[in-house]
């Protein structure tokens, strides 16, 4: 009855033609309801006097942090003054707005209101805006992760910056990424000159453990050590089938000459790694009880193997591009300390994220930043704290000319006598706003992965009964792509438009990403109760598995389950308890009632026969019988170990384990196509020159992931271009 009524409140919402003219009266009381929201119930506690809303309070709410709760704090005040519900949506928050407006509608119904459909429609007075027009250094347009490291290094230079961000609060897709970034960390891994060092100095000058190597990782080395220098042999695939993902398979036949010397420089470092490993691996010591081998080379190696794709009609390959990977992997090295500068804190592990292919992830904490002056820092949380709130608290302290205009769209690049130089913008309550640039504009608007009409026009990957208007994305609805055309209409070139990438760990419902390890979860076919494909892969290659062995659930196709145990190798993961809709915490013994109340009609008994065989295998150090993983780092099932790390098999149980089941299918996740720029981060025209003025960093630029972006390379590329954006223009300006 709930979404019934939802649907008729939501439906009115959209109706026109207020009758603001008749006083609404309500049956004077308090009255609490309940909608579902974006992440959960949204409980209210709503006052009516006889002819007004006296007061509406929050009793319970799950919305996401500084994307959907920030509409409580600016709407409630909002729908109070007006009488009604028919103020502005936020934009950035469409779901978590759309669920107050309903509970509120729903709660005006309950008191009697006297005319739904004014209710619903009455809103504020529109005021007459002064327009706003100003001159600064640097104008940015999106303040997510890219747009805040620039706008922090902009500031640092000594620049005014003004920050133009179209969601009603600053830090973009960066809000619900995972907040791991790839980069190797050499103090906290094998060191040729110390091999049997179990302790490096960090950055920070503090001693810290090395960290293990994870169960598959020498296999894969041994496979590198053996790849064929010939040149890449696409010839080979026009007869062949490519198995992306298949190292085993790509091997064999060649790299792209571009890549050639990173290999064989990587060859020499796994040479001289197994020299030392291997004869301790026959004297009987685990793998994982080794120090992890890691290096720049193997992270710009595995970027080229894991973007090398080709697309759906076979025509087309595309790959990364050397100089980028290379200078993103080199700068990568400089964002812990940058980062820890301003106050951001590491968890100083190299863990592994599903589709990284290797344990170089990088895992903050948050921050702790002395805001508001007082000379005591205070705690932010999360991907706000350390890529929002650390280089706002820079850029905001270091001018105060520097700002930030949030609600408000950029809507064209200001050109001059064939230079870019500034940025025309319009406020959400309509005041125009014209942002001069004395030295240059950067766009880092992020990609275009929520809007789904271009993902399907554009794209050249998937399979094209995969991709439909039904799909949803782990991006914000504010990620349409609109930085692309404005740039387009200075000359901008594009590349890489046909090339997203889909995200496997996805909830049902909106798409949101559902964060997790993969190392020591399964997936598990709803047609089968099976296990489908090895984990550890790609994303593209796990979608695309999920696509051909899952169902079709809620109109949502490729539905599969996740499964995993309490405990996990990835810190801070919720596991264990229910998340409505979205996690389910059941003992075996409840899988088959749980089966059933998602109507999936698969086997439990097959499930949980799976996750036997599967936990055997890894307890025993040998590959699953059904389909193989290459880094299993835990068991689903309760199971003690010894202290030296290997497992009690007489002490193991399913039977008393819980179970975490999330229900997953792949959504829209990163768009590899964008802007062409150079190393220096200026946008190209069509014939390879900068236009004199414009810069681009993050998602918003191509060509960079090639056709497959590794999990947390996204975060490293978006703060590294960042960087290099702003001391571009700094050092443009010089010129």
């Amino acid at each position: 009855m709930k979404k019934i009524f939802s649907m008729l409140v939501l439906a009115a919402l959209l109706l026109c033609g207020c009758k603001q003219d008749v006083p609404l009266t309500f049956q004077a009381g308090t009255y609490e309801v309940t909608t579902q929201g974006h992440n959960g119930d949204i409980r209210l506690s709503m006052t009516f006097s006889d002819s007004t809303i006296l007061d509406i309070q929050v009793l319970e709410q799950h919305e996401t942090p500084h994307i959907g709760d920030i509409v409580f704090d600016q709407m409630i005040p909002q729908i109070i003054k007006a009488n009604g519900v028919g103020v502005d949506a936020m934009t950035g928050a469409t779901i978590s707005c759309n669920a107050l407006k309903t509970a509120v509608v729903e709660a005006a119904s309950m008191a009697n209101v006297s005319d739904v459909e004014q209710f619903s429609t009455t809103g504020l007075p529109k005021e007459e805006k002064q327009p706003v027009e100003g001159t600064w250094d640097v104008v940015i347009v999106g303040a997510g992760g890219a747009g805040m490291a620039a706008a922090a290094e902009a500031a640092q230079q000594g620049n005014t910056v003004l920050v133009i961000e179209k969601n009603a609060e600053i830090g973009g897709n960066t809000l619900v990424s995972g907040g791991i970034f790839q980069s190797v960390m050499p103090y906290l891994v094998w060191d040729p000159a110390h091999p049997d060092a179990k302790t490096g100095v960090g950055y920070d000058g503090q001693t810290y453990d090395k960290a293990k190597s994870g169960p598959g990782c020498i296999k894969d080395l041994e496979t590198i050590l053996g790849w064929d220098e010939k040149a890449f042999d696409a010839a080979y695939y026009k007869t062949h089938a490519f198995e992306p993902g298949n190292i085993v398979e790509l091997a064999p036949h060649g790299v792209h000459s571009e890549y050639l010397p990173v290999l064989q420089e990587l060859k020499k470092e796994i040479a001289a790694y197994l020299a030392w490993a291997q004869p301790k691996l026959a004297s009987g010591v685990p793998e994982t009880d080794l120090t992890l081998f890691s290096t720049k080379n193997l992270h710009i190696f595995q970027t080229y193997y894991g973007g090398l794709r080709q697309s759906d009609d076979k025509q087309e390959w595309v790959y990364s591009d050397v100089r980028m990977v290379s200078q993103m992997v080199e700068q990568g090295q400089d964002l812990k300390p940058w980062l820890a500068n301003m106050g951001v804190t590491f968890l100083e592990r190299q863990i592994i994220i599903v589709g990284a292919l290797w344990f170089r992830g990088n895992k903050m904490l948050g921050a702790d930043i002395d805001t508001d002056g007082d000379g005591t820092a205070e705690h932010y949380d999360g991907n706000w704290g350390a890529y929002i709130m650390a280089p706002y608290n820079i850029f905001a302290k270091a001018n105060k000319e520097n700002r930030i205009l949030k609600s408000t769209t950029a809507r064209e690049l200001i050109e001059e006598g064939g230079r870019v130089k500034g940025v025309k913008a319009v406020m959400d309550d309509g005041t125009p706003v014209t942002a001069h640039a004395r030295k240059g504009v950067i766009v880092a608007t992020g990609g275009y992965a929520a809007n789904i009409r271009k993902v399907i026009d554009s794209n050249r990957y998937w399979n094209k009964k995969y991709l439909t208007t039904h799909m949803a994305s782990t991006n914000r609805s504010s990620l349409q792509g609109e930085g692309l055309d404005m740039a387009e209409k200075v000359g901008a070139s594009l590349t890489g438009m046909g090339w997203t990438q889909l995200m496997p760990l996805s909830y049902i419902d909106y798409g949101n990403l559902a964060f997790g390890s993969v190392s020591d979860a399964v997936f598990i076919s709803a047609k089968t109760g099976k296990r489908f494909v090895d984990e550890s892969l790609e994303r593209d290659v796990l979608s695309a598995k999920a696509f051909e062995n899952g169902i079709n659930l809620y109109g949502k196709q490729g539905a599969y389950l996740y499964i995993g145990g309490e405990e996990t190798t990835e810190p801070n993961e919720k596991r264990g308890v229910d998340v409505p809709g979205k996690q389910y915490a059941r003992t075996p013994a409840q899988l088959p009632e749980l089966l059933k109340t998602l109507k999936i009609n698969v086997s439990a008994d097959a499930i949980l026969e799976t996750i036997r065989d599967y936990d055997m295998a890894v307890m025993d150090g040998q590959q699953p019988a059904d389909v193989s993983k290459r880094y299993a780092t835990n068991t689903i099932g309760r199971v003690e170990r010894r202290p030296d790390g290997t497992y009690d098999k007489s002490t193991y149980s399913l039977d008393s384990a819980m179970l975490t089941i999330r229900p997953l299918a792949p959504a829209t996740h990163h768009t590899m196509g964008g802007l062409v720029v150079d190393e220096k981060r200026h946008v190209l025209d069509a014939s390879g020159k900068p236009i004199p003025g414009l810069y681009a960093a993050g998602e918003v630029t191509g060509g960079i992931h090639g056709g497959n972006r590794l999990g947390g390379n996204a975060l490293t590329e978006i703060l590294v271009s960042g960087r290099i954006a702003a001391s571009s223009i700094t050092e443009d300006a010089k010129k």
